[in-house]
């Protein structure tokens, strides 16, 4: 699956004047790793509740951002499965996230975190079992993020991903067989 990457970096530079908030780990990284929230918790108003995918929500709503970025809204259309948490993740250059798991996110576990590049580097190294992932701005990502990974930004530019937590149902489940064949 593959999504227009021209569109998605002209939605990012339409966020430019907005505050990005801290991410809500601080043991998990060291230097700038933020996030805009774009779906959020109904009701959350804290920006650090509106960035932290509660595994409890069952009610999540569009934010104000989200009406901003009208192709990241058309790339979310696209999904025909239920979506919590959807998020603007940057690492800036000299950064990192450290190794760790997120125990809840595997597809066999009922959600799946899909990550979608908008920008990019060489120097940045996504390590997912301690295996290197090159993702391409544009492209669609599911990875099984209660295995070890972690990420470094070495580069000069920031690092960017829409980061999509979705539930898995039969139309999500089929896309990821058919991902798999592909692989």
């Amino acid at each position: 699956m593959q999504v227009d990457p021209v569109g998605l970096a002209a939605d990012l530079a339409g966020l430019a004047d907005h505050a990005w908030t801290a991410h809500f780990v601080p043991q998990h990284y060291e230097g700038d790793w933020s996030v805009l929230p774009l779906r959020a918790p109904a009701g959350a108003l804290h920006p650090i509740l509106q960035i932290a995918p509660n595994p409890l929500c069952r009610d999540w709503v569009d934010t104000v951002l989200l009406g901003l970025c009208p192709s990241i809204a058309r790339v979310l259309d696209g999904f025909a499965c239920p979506l919590e948490a959807v998020r603007l993740m940057r690492l800036a250059p000299g950064s990192i996230i450290r190794e760790h798991r997120d125990i809840d996110l595997a597809a066999e576990a009922g959600t799946a975190r899909l990550h979608i590049p908008i920008t990019t580097n060489p120097g940045v190294a996504f390590r997912l079992n301690g295996t290197r992932v090159a993702m391409a701005p544009g492209t669609v990502w599911y990875l099984r993020l209660a295995d070890p990974h972690s990420v470094a930004n070495t580069g000069s530019t920031d690092r960017i991903h829409l980061v999509i937590d979705a539930i898995v149902d039969p139309w999500l489940e089929d896309l990821l067989d058919r991902g798999r064949t592909i692989a």
